[in-house]
C-alpha cells in the first residue's frame, strides 16, 4: 500500500512538471558578484530584473560582496575554491592581476564569438575599451561602470564670491585664485579632493601627457617601473602641501571621504568622479552646483585626455556552455542603447557606447543636466597616446595604499613632495618587481 502511494505521488509530481512550461524548467541560473552597494546597487538589482524579464531561458542573480577590493578578494577565494561566480565585477586597479591570472579568466571576446552573439568593439567608447584590451586590441572583460574624474564647483558660493558662475577654473592657477576668493567670502576651505591617487597624481599624469610609470604605464610589460616624482608631479604636489596650509587645499580622506566637505559648503570646489553626480544631487540641498573639466598647469601644454576609474564585469572559468551562452546575453542586454543611457543618466559613470550616448542626447538629457557631459567631453577631446590610455600595474591596490600613506606625510608636512613622491615610487617599485615575478 505505502508502494503505491509512492508511485501515485511520483506520477501525480512527473504529470505537474510535464505542465509547467519548459523554458521555466530549463532556465540556467547565472550568478554574478559586485561591488554596487546603496542606490547602485538597487539599480544594479533592477538591470537584472530587466534581463530576466527579456527573456525565459536565463536567471540572472546579482550578490553584492562589499567594495571593490572584497568583492576581488572574495572571487580569488572562490576560484580556488571553485565555488566561483560566473560573473565578476571588478575595479580597474585589478586589470593587470585579472590578466595575469591565467586560466581562471575567459576573455569576453571568445565569450561572445563561441556564443554567436553579435559583438564589435568599435561600438564601445575606445577610451573605455582600451583599459581592457590585449595587445592585439581583444576586449577582455565587459566595460560596465567607467568613470572619470572632474570639478565640481558651488555655483552659489562663486556667485557670493564675485566669480562668474558659468565659468569654472580651468588651471590650477585659476583654482588657487578662486580658491582665495571662496575663503574671502567665508567659506573656510577652497577645494577638496577625492580618491586622491586615482585624481591628482594618475590622472593628473593622463591630463598633462606624461608618465604615471613607464613602459606605456604597464601595457608594454611587466618590467615597468613608477614614475610620479617627476618635476610636474613634485611641482603640483609641493603646491598642495603649501595650500594645505591655509585651507585653500583641505584634505578629507582617500576615498569619497571628502564629500560632506562640500555637501555643507564647508569647501567651494571638488574633484571626484563623475559618477558622484548622483550623491551630490542628492545633497546639494542648499546650493546649485556646477560640473568643469580638470584643471590643468599651463606651463605644461594643454590637456590631453582623463583615464577611467569604475570598474568592468569579469568572466571566470569552470562554468558550462549553457551558462556561457547566458552571460554572453546579457552582455548584449547589459551593451544596449537603452540600458546603458538609462545606467549613465541615473548614475553619472559614463556610457559605454556611442549609440547610448547619442540616444542620451537625443531624449535631451545633457540639455536638461548641464555638465553631466563634461566627462565625455574630457574623455573624448584627444585619442589617447601612451601616457594617457589608462595603467596596468600589478599589485596596484597595494601601490595606491603606499601612494596614500605618502601624500598623508606631505600633507602634514612630515615629508616634502619630493621625499614623499620618491619613497613612494621606491616603495610601489618594490611592489612591482614581486608582481613580475609571479606574473612570469
Amino acid at each position: 500500500m505505502r508502494l503505491d502511494r509512492r508511485i501515485i505521488t511520483w506520477a501525480a509530481a512527473a504529470a505537474f512538471a510535464g505542465s509547467l512550461p519548459q523554458a521555466a524548467l530549463a532556465a540556467t541560473e547565472i550568478e554574478w558578484w559586485h561591488a554596487m552597494g546603496g542606490k547602485l546597487g538597487e539599480k544594479v538589482n533592477e538591470i537584472a530584473e530587466g534581463f530576466n524579464a527579456s527573456q525565459s531561458d536565463y536567471v540572472l542573480k546579482p550578490v553584492y560582496k562589499g567594495n571593490y577590493t572584497e568583492t576581488m578578494t572574495a572571487a580569488i577565494a572562490a576560484f580556488r575554491a571553485e565555488q566561483q561566480p560566473a560573473i565578476v565585477q571588478v575595479f580597474e586597479v585589478g586589470t593587470a592581476s585579472m590578466m595575469s591570472a591565467k586560466g581562471a579568466i575567459k576573455p569576453v571576446y571568445q565569450l561572445m564569438e563561441e556564443a554567436g552573439e553579435p559583438f564589435d568593439p568599435a561600438d564601445y567608447l575606445s577610451s573605455v575599451t582600451g583599459y581592457y584590451t590585449d595587445a592585439e586590441g581583444n576586449m577582455l572583460s565587459m566595460p560596465f561602470n567607467s568613470s572619470t574624474p572632474v570639478l565640481y564647483y558651488n555655483k552659489t558660493a562663486f556667485q557670493k564670491a564675485g566669480l562668474d558662475p558659468d565659468s569654472p577654473p580651468a588651471t590650477w592657477p585659476e583654482v588657487e585664485a578662486a580658491a582665495k576668493k571662496l575663503q574671502a567670502a567665508g567659506y573656510p576651505c577652497g577645494f577638496t579632493t577625492g580618491w586622491q591617487s586615482w585624481v591628482q597624481l594618475e590622472n593628473f599624469s593622463a591630463w598633462h601627457n606624461v608618465p604615471f610609470a613607464t613602459k606605456a604605464n604597464g601595457f608594454e610589460g611587466v618590467d615597468t617601473e613608477l614614475a610620479f616624482n617627476s618635476p610636474l608631479h613634485v611641482k603640483h604636489i609641493s603646491t598642495m602641501a603649501s595650500w594645505q596650509k591655509d585651507k585653500v587645499f583641505d584634505y578629507g580622506g582617500r576615498r569619497s571621504d571628502s564629500a560632506p566637505k562640500f555637501y555643507n559648503q564647508e569647501c567651494g570646489m571638488y574633484m571626484n568622479s563623475s559618477a558622484a553626480y548622483a550623491g551630490i544631487k542628492a545633497n546639494a540641498k542648499d546650493f546649485e552646483f556646477g560640473v568643469g573639466q580638470l584643471p590643468y598647469w599651463p606651463e605644461a601644454g594643454k590637456p590631453q585626455n582623463s583615464i577611467i576609474g569604475g570598474a568592468t564585469l569579469w568572466v571566470l572559468n569552470g562554468h558550462s556552455d549553457e551558462e556561457y551562452k547566458g552571460v554572453a546575453r546579457f552582455f548584449s542586454y547589459l551593451s544596449s542603447p537603452e540600458v546603458q543611457a538609462d545606467w549613465h543618466q541615473f548614475t553619472g559613470y559614463l556610457p559605454i557606447t556611442h549609440a547610448a550616448a547619442k540616444l542620451t542626447k537625443e531624449q535631451g538629457f545633457y540639455a536638461k543636466n548641464p555638465g553631466t557631459d563634461v566627462a565625455i567631453m574630457q574623455m573624448t577631446a584627444h585619442e589617447p597616446t601612451a601616457n594617457s590610455k589608462g595603467l596596468r600595474l600589478g599589485n596596484f591596490v597595494q601601490i595606491r595604499d603606499v601612494i596614500n600613506e605618502e601624500l598623508e606625510a606631505i600633507w602634514n608636512g612630515d615629508k616634502t613632495a619630493q621625499e614623499g613622491l620618491d619613497e613612494a615610487v621606491e616603495r610601489g617599485n618594490a611592489l612591482l618587481r614581486k608582481f613580475e615575478k609571479t606574473a612570469n
